[in-house]
């Protein structure tokens, strides 16, 4: 065989070569294009035009069934929350919704707490089902996350009525104060006295509407919008300060501790009434002529970055 035909037939085996490597790319490339992904897997069903357009931008967590239960699509968010799992819907009441709606075609909604994965301690996820028809072969699942918004509805409830009691006290001494003013109009030293112990009660009454005004800032999509490093010992100092007239009238002892120099990020009113609070609850549930101690340190947990605030009893603890 002569050179060229040799060059030849090379030639025709790298052609082959290249057309059998080409040929199994694009199978190949097709078969990757057909596997289901995370937030769509397809079956017989076809979504009807337009909504898979409309799942994509829904901030619920969004599943598609057919007919026969199977997921058509699903959102990552339902995987986040484990409501669909191999290719199923994993929430038994949910899968009962669907088939009754795909029985009878009407719109169910129901609320359920669902165990919060990844977590050992059997925390709940409060969650609100809504179960339509799409279609005359689907039904489509939404599912809200409400645990937060349950979350702050407790903070606000417990808020409020712990506010509502607090306000009978400085309104109620207020009234007698201005009776016993009137009753001491030629003392000019009892009016002094009384007038004073006024500006007090009229303090704490006005720090008690200004919490009312904090709490309405609880629902703010970013708490940690005004978010500042704050110094612990600042705020501990605060606290104490708000304290000390109901401390001495009861011959309550303050005293403060803990490590120096540490800072938080938060925002300073919030942590200046939340600590606030805290002592206060203290000094007003603490016998009398006892001590309230109030000190912060780092939490002995490595790589969480997080200090404790701890007082003596009844004073809470807060992280």
């Amino acid at each position: 065989m002569d050179v060229n035909a040799a060059v030849a037939a090379l030639a025709a085996i790298a052609g082959v070569c290249t057309g059998v490597i080409a040929m199994l790319a694009f199978r190949w490339s097709e078969r990757d294009q057909a596997r289901p992904t995370r937030t769509s897997l397809h079956t017989d069903a076809v979504l009807p035009p337009g909504v898979d357009t409309v799942l994509s931008v829904l901030r619920s967590s969004a599943v598609v069934l057919d007919e026969s239960d199977s997921v058509v699509k699903a959102s990552s968010a339902a995987y986040a929350l484990g409501l669909v799992r191999g290719g199923k819907l994993a929430v038994e009441p949910m899968l009962h919704m669907a088939r009754d709606t795909r029985r009878d075609g009407e719109i169910r909604q129901v609320e359920l707490d669902l165990p919060r994965r990844g977590t050992g301690r059997g925390e709940a996820l409060a969650v609100s089902a809504r179960v339509a028809p799409l279609g005359s072969r689907l039904v489509l699942l939404l599912v809200e996350d409400l645990t937060e918004a349950r979350r702050i509805e407790a903070v606000r409830r417990d808020f409020v009525a712990n506010v509502s009691h607090e306000l009978k006290t400085p309104t109620g001494a207020l009234s007698l104060l201005s009776e016993a003013v009137m009753d001491a109009s030629d003392d000019p030293e009892a009016v002094t006295r009384f007038a004073g112990r006024m500006q007090i009660e009229a303090t704490r009454l006005t720090n008690l509407v200004q919490e009312l005004i904090d709490l309405s800032r609880v629902q703010n999509d970013d708490p940690l919008e005004d978010a500042e490093p704050v110094r612990v010992d600042e705020l501990v100092a605060e606290a104490i300060d708000r304290s000390r007239h109901p401390a001495s009238t009861k011959q309550i002892t303050m005293a403060a501790g803990g490590t120096a120099d540490l800072y938080v990020w938060g925002n300073r009113g919030q942590l200046a009434a939340a600590l606030g609070n805290l002592v206060e609850n203290a000094v007003n549930y603490s016998p009398a002529r006892t001590r309230v101690g109030i000190a912060g340190g780092p939490l002995a947990a490595p790589g969480r970055g997080q200090i404790e605030i701890a007082g003596s009893d009844p004073l809470s603890l807060i992280k």
